[in-house]
């Protein structure tokens, strides 16, 4: 199900409300969202929970305005300004155009402090409200756009299309640091993850229970489908391979008609079910 999370609650609190309407606790979601942040949620229900590690591959569009000028420990607006800068002139729109441009690609990106990410095995972000100065490890994540829609100054507003576990926090500091003017997230609105759009989610104010649930082939609608006879059927439920002739390779949605039955991987001459559906 697709949901337009507001400004204020947390990922957790989304999921606690579906929990609430549509009477089951075999609720998840995919990819987290910060309380400040609005956009798309994708929640899962029931088997389709243990599904959710396929959803969260896919690239994901925000939209993002970015305050030049004042440093926070978060890295967001939430956050305890640490230190500010008012220079006499902004970066010009010529430089912010360049600076944008640099961020485009395949690049090793340092998460926030406050992150969920672990520092000797605990949480970065409870290091963090500790008073430690917990410094996550780099991680590799891939900007593959960013579009400058509207310099303001001191605010800049962009759309990014990253990979998954790419911080927009984190570019928004970077971009601070490369431009010498410091700078943190002041707004975020995700717009799409991977095939599903904002504008096809349900606010989350008008969710009633009654809502009819994508099936959970829409969760791995990007992996090869592998129709299943009626007698292999069984042999799936049972964690048993698929045979097929000739060379298999990556992973497969194993189907019976339109149902997705399991997610498999491949294995010389046949598919592995790694996660079976009853």
């Amino acid at each position: 199900m697709l949901v337009d999370k507001p400004e204020g609650p947390t990922s957790h609190d989304v999921v606690a409300r579906a929990r609430r309407l549509f009477g089951t606790a075999a609720v998840g979601h995919t990819g987290t969202l910060d309380p400040f942040a609005t956009g798309l949620l994708v929640l899962v229900f029931g088997g389709a929970t243990r599904l959710a590690r396929w959803a969260e591959r896919h690239r994901k569009t925000y939209r993002a305005d970015i305050r030049l000028g004042s440093v926070t420990d978060t890295d967001d607006r939430t956050g305890a300004v640490l230190e500010e800068k008012h220079p006499a002139i902004w970066p010009s729109p010529e430089l912010i155009n360049e600076a944008v441009a640099g961020f485009v690609g395949a690049q090793s990106q340092r998460p926030p402090a406050y992150s969920a990410k672990r520092v000797g095995g605990e949480r970065s972000h409870r290091l963090a409200r500790r008073g430690a100065n917990p410094e996550p490890s780099p991680a590799q994540v891939t900007v593959f756009s960013l579009e400058l829609l509207e310099y303001r100054p001191p605010l800049i507003s962009l759309r990014a299309e990253v990979s998954a576990g790419t911080y927009i926090r984190a570019l928004a500091r970077d971009l601070g640091e490369r431009l010498g003017t410091g700078a943190h997230l002041a707004e975020l609105r995700r717009e799409s993850i991977g095939p599903w759009q904002v504008e096809h989610a349900t606010p989350l104010g008008e969710l009633t229970g009654a809502e009819p649930l994508l099936p959970a082939r829409a969760l791995v609608g990007d992996l090869q489908p592998v129709a299943l006879a009626p007698e292999e059927l069984a042999a799936v439920g049972h964690g048993r391979d698929v045979p097929r002739e000739g060379p298999t390779q990556g992973e497969a949605a194993l189907l019976d008609g339109e149902r997705l039955v399991a997610v498999a991987r491949a294995v010389p001459m046949g598919w592995h079910p790694m996660v079976v559906l009853t």
